[in-house]
């Protein structure tokens, strides 16, 4: 502990030895600066500052009432004790207003240490007020300082004796819109920036006051929304009653809606990769599936074409056949969402696509619903495969008849939507005045074989289709849907770079007339769809040969000896694929047709081989009638390319 410093003001050596004797009797370590005049005290003044100023009253160069005014002006406030023998009790007590601590007169020095001591614990005391006042000042300057630049909103709410917003940060500003003022002003304008069906929950919050976070929907005072996360802390008395609410509102909008964002491509992937799942599940049963289907379907129709109208068989073996179709039209659906069907794309008119279709589905809909279009004029085109867009629509407007079931509108729309820095796109959007979806049923509704449709109505895969055909086009299909007042299905399809032609007229047709000395070798692994091919082509009047498997065929077809005019193969088969086989046969003879028959064709091929968009492929099953026109339109073709 350092010494205490003693100003003694004193002209008398005795009286100043006898006051500082008996002081360090007591145990006080002193450390003594004695003054004659006011010259001397200022200068004293001018080091250290004294812990202690004792002073005799009259002294011939200035008395204690100017040693007193000194001190002050000069900012000390030490204590200050009157120590005289010479004073009144009307200077006395002049003196102790001035400011002086104590009066002791020289004849009764006995109570000159426990006055020393006790105004030395009160300075001791009034330095430690001070410090604490000074780090409670420099902490509230600090909390001021950081709550002024917080970018989080930091309030105190009293609840009683009156509701009053007692502190809010100038964040609130920035982040409500409201200015400080207006919330002083009105205490009840915070909780206003919440959305009154967040109240409930606010209220588990306010005033009891919760550790962990709450996002509630608010709204900025301009009114677009906002999501702010409420931390509170409830402020009680000694009864534990809650008297204030202090907290932090933070927004958290930004990170709300990319956490939204965030599960709309999470779900999205997912969907993906439950489509590319079914999709790989789709190609692996396909191709057979395919085979037999094309089988049933070519033995139907000979068996038909055998027992004629007449039979009362025929009509067994139509029904054989119209259930075929169906099972057709199951597969190419089912493919067709899965990206493997084969794509014709072509550069269309939407909204001559769509004025097409509208003739037919005017007469599916039903009197009680009303089919209205809007085309806008000058559409750009698009690109994509015209049969599956045709499906698109049908199946759109076949769900929204199926939302409708008491009638209602149904309107086709068609608009260009402008591009922000490139091109733009156009949009096809179906809106019907139905049930509407709940949202459960909207983020489900483009997974295959989801349906609301009972037993028998629906397989589920309309809208999965539709998703694969868009998405593959690189467009992009939407759902906008309320229960109870209808939904609108959007399809965007990117702008062609490129005018559309007229339509095409497809390819020529026709049988060959000389057909019985075309020789055709047909390489199929599957022995019941090759059979029923061979039998097709026979009856057809050409030469045909079947070797039973692609490597027999390609030592026939690399036969110089051997005469060929056409190679019909499978696309998938075991040992060599059917592009593959193509490769090698052509390398002997360059100008070779093929025609590729498939159930599927996948987007990557062994090799990696790609069958292009005007390579001739008939896809399985297929009819008697549809085998012999491809056979005969790519013999023709090559006719005439001979004739050039």
């Amino acid at each position: 502990m350092n010494p205490i410093r003693l100003l003694l003001v004193e002209d008398d050596d005795e009286d100043a030895r006898l006051i500082v004797t008996r002081l360090r009797r007591s145990g006080l370590d002193l450390t003594v600066d004695t003054v004659h005049s006011a010259a001397q005290l200022r200068g004293s003044l001018a080091g250290d500052e004294p812990d202690l100023v004792i002073s005799d009253y009259n002294l011939p160069a200035f008395t204690a009432e100017e040693a007193l005014q000194i001190l002050r002006e000069h900012g000390c406030d030490a204590p200050f004790l009157l120590v005289s023998g010479q004073v009144g009790e009307d200077r006395a007590a002049a003196m102790m207003k001035a400011g002086a601590c104590d009066f002791i007169l020289k004849d009764r020095m006995g109570r000159l240490v426990p006055a020393v001591q006790r105004e030395l614990r009160d300075a001791e005391e009034r330095r430690q007020l001070r410090a604490a006042e000074a780090a409670l000042r420099a902490s509230e300057q600090r909390f001021r300082l950081l709550a002024e630049h917080a970018i989080d909103v930091i309030f105190r709410y009293r609840l009683i004796p009156d509701r009053a917003l007692e502190y809010v940060s100038p964040a609130v500003t920035s982040i409500t819109g409201h200015p400080t003022a207006e919330l002083y002003a009105d205490p009840d304008l915070l909780m206003t920036i919440f959305d009154p069906d967040e109240l409930g929950r606010l209220a588990t919050v306010w005033p009891e006051g919760r550790k962990h976070p709450t996002v509630l929907r608010a709204r900025h005072r301009d009114g677009h929304q906002l999501w702010i996360e409420v931390r509170t802390q409830a402020v009680r008395d000694d009864e534990g009653e809650p008297v204030a609410v202090e907290g932090i509102l933070r927004d958290v909008t930004e990170q709300h809606d990319a956490e939204l964002e965030r599960q709309r491509l999470d779900h999205q992937l997912r969907q993906t990769e439950r489509l590319d799942s079914l999709g790989r599940l789709a190609g692996g049963i396909a191709h057979d599936f395919n085979n037999l289907l094309a089988v049933i379907t070519a033995y139907a129709a000979d068996v038909a074409n055998d027992l004629g109208p007449g039979h009362p068989s025929h009509p067994d073996v139509e029904r054989i056949s119209r259930a075929a179709d169906r099972a057709a039209a199951l597969t190419r659906q089912l493919l067709i969402f899965s990206r493997l069907e084969p794509s014709r794309p072509e550069v269309l008119d939407l909204n001559e696509v769509v004025a097409d279709t509208e003739q037919l589905l005017h007469r599916t809909i039903g009197e009680d619903v009303t089919l209205t279009s809007d085309l806008e004029a000058g559409l750009p085109p698009v690109v994509i495969d015209r049969s599956k867009f045709e499906q698109i629509v049908v199946n759109l407007v076949v769900n929204a008849r199926a939302a409708m079931p008491g009638g209602g509108q149904l309107t086709l729309t068609t608009r260009r939507v402008p591009g922000t820095t490139g091109p733009g796109s156009v949009q096809l959007t179906v809106t019907d005045t139905g049930c509407g979806m709940t949202p459960e049923v909207a983020s489900r509704a483009f997974e295959p074989f989801f349906t609301t449709k009972g037993p028998g109505d629906g397989t589920g895969l309309g809208l999965a289709t539709a998703y694969g055909v868009v998405t593959e086009a690189g467009g992009d299909i939407r759902i906008d849907t309320t229960p109870g007042r209808g939904t609108t299905m959007a399809v965007t399809l990117p702008e062609a770079d490129r005018p559309a032609g007229p339509a095409s007229e497809g390819p020529a047709g026709g049988a060959v007339p000389d057909a019985g000395s075309r020789h055709v070798v047909v390489v199929e692994d599957d022995a019941d769809v090759r059979d029923i091919v061979v039998r097709i082509l026979s009856k057809a009047g050409y030469r045909v040969t079947a070797p039973p498997t692609s490597t027999a065929a390609l030592q026939l077809c690399t036969d110089p000896a051997t005469g060929l005019d056409a190679l019909i193969t499978d696309v998938i088969m075991p040992e060599v694929t059917g592009p593959q086989l193509a490769e090698a046969v052509r390398a002997a003879r360059p100008h070779l047709p093929v025609l590729y028959i498939s159930g599927y064709t996948a987007g990557n091929l062994p090799g990696g081989h790609t069958l292009s968009d005007d390579t001739p492929l008939l896809s399985k099953p297929f009819t008697a009638d549809q085998l012999r026109r491809s056979v005969a339109d790519l013999l023709n073709r090559v006719r005439q390319a001979s004739r050039a």
